[in-house]
Formats: C-alpha cells, structure tokens, sequence
C-alpha cells in the first residue's frame, strides 16, 4: 500500500481520489495551477503544490512540473486522475524512471491499445469478448443499395 500519493488533477475528480486516499489513511498531495489555489481539492490534501499558471499547458500537462513536484513530496505514486496524463504513455514511463509508481496502466499497455487494430489483435490473443466491428457487419448488409 502506498503512504502517500500525489494527485495530478483538479476538481470532482481529484476531491474523489482524495477522499478515498483519506478512507485508507493514505497522505496525499495536490497539485494546482494559481487559479485554483483556493480549490476544494487543495483546501482537502495534505500538502498542496504550484505547478503553474492557469492555462493547463502551463500546469496541469507540464510533466517536468509533476514530477519535481512529486520529488519535492516525496511520494510513493501519482494518481492522474481522468482525463490530462492519465493516458500518457510518456508520462507512465517517466514516472517509473523516477521511481514513481503511476496508479493506472503501464506505458507499455496504453500504447499498444493506442491502435484499434492492434487492440483488437490482443483482445482475440487473450480470447476476450469483443464486438463484431464493421467488416462483420457490412457482410452482413451486403446486397442492400447502399450498405448501410
């Protein structure tokens, strides 16, 4: 179990992640941008740190930010939340290559669902269910006028 982690995101989402890390006693840091310092979100964390401006390429994206803010913390993981990093193949690696744990898929998972394709390839690999898709369902229409 993690003893402290930072949340890199704002708002709902992070008051929830927030609250559930207090539910397991689990210490947490926010991170904000200078409009949302007075947030929720930062009003609930533990320990609360700047990233940036407003704009969220100048906070909330900017990884270099995240991760000495992490370093700064001291924490175990990162949590993105939804949304931003979260499904940041780069961000995932950088965080392991700091020692962060990064609470959600590894890199190496989102990119290789990155492409339908090769999803799809790895879903019928690992004989899970999936949908038919289009080709199934164009055979199936064929002979109408238009195909649909």
């Amino acid at each position: 179990m993690f003893e402290k982690i930072l949340v890199a995101n704002r708002g709902e989402i992070a008051v929830r992640i927030i609250r559930a890390c207090k539910e397991l006693n689990i210490r947490t840091v926010a991170i904000y941008s200078e409009a949302d310092a007075n947030s929720m979100h930062v009003q609930l964390a533990d320990e609360a740190i700047c990233v940036g401006k407003s704009p969220s390429n100048e906070s909330y994206l900017r990884i270099d930010r995240i991760i000495s803010a992490a370093e700064i913390a001291d924490v175990d993981a990162i949590h993105p939340g939804y949304g931003f990093l979260s499904e940041n193949a780069h961000f995932a690696d950088v965080c392991e290559s700091c020692n962060i744990r990064f609470i959600g898929p590894n890199s190496r998972a989102m990119n290789s669902l990155e492409n339908k394709a090769t999803s799809r390839t790895l879903a019928k690999k690992s004989r899970c269910s999936r949908s038919t898709g289009i080709r199934r369902f164009g055979a199936e229409r064929r002979g109408s006028a238009n195909g649909l």
